[in-house]
């Protein structure tokens, strides 16, 4: 009985923005693992309540990483559309040696820049936040762009998140980023079973 009042507890101070945000993101990484092209109306609809979510929890960089998850969003829906004629999908990618060296690049230089102007600010974690903010960058980069290695930066960064949430007591986002990480994994072997079908 304790428990069931523990849960009823727990749920009463879950919001319906946070619940929808929560569904429609774990429809969105579950249909991009899949392959699917549905995931990015619904990644839109997440990224947009998201937007107040960070806001409110005065996690600033994700606030931020959601209006550019926004454009990205918009242009891989667009991108994956484009598929070559004789293609049923857009094919999936490996990363080049050129696009390491930039992601890495990139993650660092946002890192610094982005973390050293948040610790001005009431912002929580400003440069653990603003590391993930960049690694999230190019994650979503390389998914948009149907690169295979993405999901294994999601993986990474998606449980670091996982404490992040559970520390600003956002449970139900952390549950979902603790589903993101094995939803990554599928994604990852799924997409790595496409590439090898289309070398092969």
């Amino acid at each position: 009985m304790q428990i069931i009042h523990f849960l009823q507890e727990w749920w009463g101070h879950q919001t319906w923005p946070e619940i929808i945000g929560v569904i429609t993101g774990l429809l969105c990484v579950y249909l991009a693992a899949v392959n699917n092209i549905w995931n990015w109306p619904f990644a839109i609809v997440s990224v947009g309540i998201y937007i107040f979510i960070f806001f409110e929890a005065r996690l600033y960089a994700d606030m931020g990483l959601q209006f550019y998850f926004m454009a990205m969003n918009i242009y891989g829906w667009y991108h994956w559309s484009r598929k070559p004629a004789n293609e049923k999908k857009t094919p999936v990618t490996f990363i080049s040696k050129r696009e390491v060296i930039l992601s890495a690049i990139a993650v660092v230089l946002f890192t610094c820049i982005l973390g050293s102007v948040l610790k001005y600010t009431t912002a929580s974690f400003p440069y653990l936040d603003s590391f993930c903010t960049a690694c999230s960058l190019v994650a979503q980069y390389l998914l948009a762009r149907k690169v295979l290695q993405n999901w294994l930066i999601w993986i990474f960064v998606d449980i670091i998140y996982v404490g992040i949430y559970i520390f600003k007591d956002l449970h139900l986002t952390a549950m979902m980023y603790a589903i993101y990480v094995a939803m990554a994994l599928l994604g990852y072997l799924d997409w790595k079973k496409e590439y090898k079908k289309q070398m092969g």
